[in-house]
C-alpha cells in the first residue's frame, strides 16, 4: 500500500477528508521550501503537492507563474527538487509528497531515471500537468513498476467516455480540476462541482480530490462536504510572494505567516 492510499484509508476510517497544499520549490530558495513544508504538515497538511518549475506552465495562472520565475531565477531545476524532497525525508517518513509539473523535465532527465531518482528521493505520486493518457504509456508502464502513483487529472469538460479510462491509468488519487481556466481563477460554481464530482465518483474507485480556485475557508468547508481531498495553491503561494529571499525565517514565524492553511485544514475537517 503506498503511502497516498494509507493516507486516505486513515482518513476515511476517521471520517475525514485530505488537506493538500501546493508550493512551487525554490520560491523564494529551497531552504525556505523546506522549511514551509515542515510548517505545512503541522498545519495539517495531510499530502503536500510540490511543483517543479518549469519555463512555460500553461495550466497555472499569474500567481504560480511569478512563483515558477522566481524559483528559475534561482536556477532551481528538477534534480534540486528532487535532493529538497531526500532533505525532507530525513525528519518526515509519512506525509505523501506529489511531484506535480510538466513533462519537458522529466523527459530531459529520462524517463527511467526520473522514475528511479523520485521514488530514492521519497516521491510517493507524480501529476505531469500536460502528459495526456493517450501518451502517458511509456512513462505509466514505469512508474506503474515502481512505488509511486500517477495522478491525473479531470476537467469539468472531460467527458464521461475519457473521464473512465483516465481513472483506470489513475492511481493514488483523481485530481477534479474545478473550473474552466488556470489556477486561481475565481469564477467557482459550488453546484456545478457538486454534481460533475458526484458523477465521477459514481464511477471511479479511486478519491477525488478538488482543486484550483480555492481561496478561503468557507469555499475549502463546501468543496470538502463534495470530495475527499481539496488542493489549495494559489492562496499559499500569494502568502510565500510576501517572504523576503535571503532573510532566515525562524520555524514560528513562517507557520504564523501560513495561518490560513492551519484556518483552512481545520474547516475542512471540524471536530
Amino acid at each position: 500500500m503506498s503511502r497516498i492510499e494509507n493516507c486516505f484509508k486513515h482518513l476515511k476510517s476517521q471520517s475525514k477528508k485530505a488537506f493538500i497544499p501546493y508550493l512551487t520549490a525554490g520560491d523564494p530558495n529551497l531552504e525556505i521550501s523546506l522549511k514551509l513544508m515542515h510548517a505545512l504538515v503541522e498545519a495539517g497538511a495531510d499530502i503536500i503537492e510540490l511543483g517543479f518549475p518549469f519555463t512555460d506552465p500553461s495550466s497555472d495562472g499569474p500567481v504560480i507563474q511569478r512563483a515558477v520565475e522566481r524559483s528559475l531565477a534561482k536556477h532551481t531545476r528538477l534534480k534540486d527538487v528532487l535532493a529538497l524532497i531526500e532533505r525532507f525525508r530525513q525528519e518526515n517518513q509519512d506525509t505523501p509528497i506529489v511531484l506535480m509539473g510538466y513533462l519537458n523535465p522529466i523527459e530531459s532527465m529520462g524517463y527511467q531515471a526520473f522514475v528511479e531518482k523520485a521514488e530514492l528521493a521519497g516521491v510517493d505520486g507524480v501529476l505531469v500537468v500536460d502528459m495526456p493518457p493517450e501518451e502517458a504509456h511509456d512513462l505509466l508502464k514505469i512508474i506503474h513498476a515502481s512505488k509511486m502513483d500517477c495522478i491525473f487529472l479531470v476537467a469539468p469538460t472531460t467527458n464521461e467516455e475519457r473521464a473512465r479510462q483516465i481513472c483506470k491509468l489513475s492511481s493514488g488519487y483523481v485530481y477534479y480540476v474545478s473550473l474552466k481556466g488556470v489556477t486561481g481563477a475565481s469564477h467557482l460554481n459550488i453546484d456545478s462541482v457538486r454534481t460533475n464530482v458526484e458523477r465521477l465518483k459514481s464511477y471511479c474507485g479511486l478519491p477525488v480530490g478538488i482543486g484550483f480556485g480555492i481561496k478561503d475557508t468557507d469555499i475549502a468547508a463546501k468543496l470538502g462536504e463534495i470530495a475527499d481531498a481539496i488542493v489549495v495553491g494559489s492562496a499559499l503561494v500569494n502568502l510565500i510572494a510576501e517572504l523576503e529571499d535571503g532573510r532566515d525565517y525562524s520555524h514560528e514565524e513562517l507557520s504564523e505567516h501560513i495561518a490560513l492553511m492551519a484556518d483552512m485544514s481545520r474547516a475542512l475537517n471540524p471536530s
